[in-house]
């Protein structure tokens, strides 16, 4: 049995404590790093909640209710920033990605530990799809949020779209590595890939820069 609140105690103190004598963007990451691994920890109790509550298997909850409950849980830290503290629409990306790296940190840490570290490969596929797919969601989380929270008109109806895309992403990952080769495979290298090209074009893409920032 994992005790993935003793796991995420051990992993949080150090980055509590670092809070106290860091200050500006350090802090700030490290911040939404610590809330990402609390709402990974949380989102397995609201999936998990779930999966009893509707009665089903493991692979179907993990293509119809872990991604759901997976993206909303990580965007409300990041709206609760935004409509509390104010900040400027420019920080919600870094902050976004925070969430998502802390998330896909503590998901690992606790995979390493119920099944070992013993196979590099399998560790090395789950780094670049399952790690990958958090946060490429963080990403268009991020920006996609900076943008729409321009434009008050679009600030509802462009966050379900997010949130929708998100999932959808996450559920089609989700989806394509429980399906027979070559699908699993396709299924472990789309978040990466996807990852890259967001990167091409945002360094291709001057003027997309200076607008994001």
């Amino acid at each position: 049995m994992t005790y993935i609140e003793n796991i995420f105690i051990c992993l949080a103190i150090p980055l509590i404590l670092s809070l106290f004598f860091t200050k500006g963007r350090a802090r700030s990451f490290t911040l939404f790093l610590t809330v990402g691994m609390g709402v990974c920890l949380l989102g397995a109790y609201v999936s998990s909640f779930f999966m009893g509550y509707y009665g089903v298997d493991t692979t179907v909850a993990a293509i119809e209710i872990t991604p759901v409950c997976e993206e909303v849980m990580k965007l409300l830290p990041l709206l609760f920033y935004f409509l509390i503290f104010e900040p400027e629409p420019k920080e919600l990306p870094s902050a976004a990605i925070a969430i998502a790296v802390g998330f896909a940190t503590f998901e690992n840490v606790c995979y390493l530990t119920e099944n070992g570290a013993e196979d590099f490969t399998l560790l090395l596929i789950r780094g670049i799809s399952a790690g990958a797919i958090h946060i490429l969601c963080g990403i268009l989380t991020g920006f996609g949020i900076s943008y729409v929270f321009r434009r008050r008109w679009l600030a509802m109806t462009g966050t379900a779209g997010i949130l929708g895309a998100c999932t959808g992403f996450h559920a089609i990952y989700n989806l394509l590595i429980t399906a027979d080769s070559p699908w699993n495979i396709t299924g472990y290298l789309f978040p990466s890939l996807l990852i890259a090209c967001l990167f091409v074009v945002k360094r291709s893409l001057p003027n997309l820069n200076i607008h994001l920032k």
